[in-house]
This record gives C-alpha cells, structure tokens and sequence, in this order.
C-alpha cells in the first residue's frame, strides 16, 4: 500500500498499482528498517510526474523527466510483473565565483514502480524519449477469463 503526496490538492492519495510497503516503524528513533521504496530512493525528484492510461491495445506511461537524457533513464520489469522506471539527473555544475539566489530544480536519483495488471504483455515493453517526455507503452493481451464451475455439495 502507498500513499502519495499530492500537492495540488494537499491530500493523501491510495495508490493500488505501488509496490512501495509501508513502514509503521520508519523514522522511529531506535529503529533503522527501511520499507521498499524509502524517501532515499524516491528522492526530491521522486515527484516526475507520470500519467498512466489504459487504451484498448496497450498501457501508456509518460513521464516527465525534463533535463534528463535518455541515457540517464532506466526501464526495467521486474519480479515478473512489476514496471520500474529510475535514472538519475545531474546537479548543475557550481562556479566559484557564482552566487546562487533561488535553486528550485530538483536533481538526484529517481525510483517509481507500477504493478503492471495480468494482461500486460511484459516481453513486448517499448520505451521512448522525446522533448523531456518519456513514453513506455506495455502492449496488452487478451486475458482468458476461467469458466465457473459448479460444485456439487454432499451430504
């Protein structure tokens, strides 16, 4: 189970699809466990944004990763089912003589997981990167549903 942060509307949002654990004991004081996806790996950054929608052929994730370049970017399915998108974007260079007055921009490592459904064609995944915008489209297969089957009760 996860929660996320939204910060348009303030509120906790349940995301069914994460495969981030949650941790009741994280950040207390005399205990060091850590849960799937900590604050380190879902760094500052953690925040690309990333929309994901189903059309009738495949599942569509784009997300945005500006000043990242593809090389910096990974896709990954992972434990069978499981699409991980991670990279790492570089922090600005700093001159000597600069004097920073506002620094906004994020950078650091990214990590997000989505637990893909079963009809997600996971052999088949295609990613793409495009003006800062990365697309991963997860084609889709048609999944046969089991027929019930009547049981006979004795007795």
């Amino acid at each position: 189970m996860s929660l996320i942060r939204s910060n348009i509307f303030d509120r906790n949002i349940f995301d069914p699809f994460s495969t981030d654990l949650w941790d009741s004991f994280q950040g207390f004081p005399f205990n060091n466990t850590r849960s799937l996806a900590t604050v380190d790996e879902t760094s500052s950054f953690a925040n690309a944004c990333i929309d994901w929608k189903e059309t009738p052929e495949a599942h569509v994730f784009k997300a945005d990763l500006p000043g990242v370049k593809k090389e910096e970017v990974k896709v990954e399915v992972e434990e069978g089912n499981v699409l991980k998108i991670s990279g790492e974007r570089s922090r600005e260079k700093e001159e000597k003589n600069d004097k920073w007055h506002r620094v906004e921009r994020s950078s650091g490592r990214f990590l997000r997981r989505f637990r893909l459904p079963e009809n997600a064609k996971v052999d088949q995944v295609k990613a793409a990167m495009e003006n800062g915008v990365l697309t991963v489209t997860v084609p889709k297969q048609e999944v046969k549903k089991s027929e019930a089957k009547a049981i006979e009760i004795s007795g």
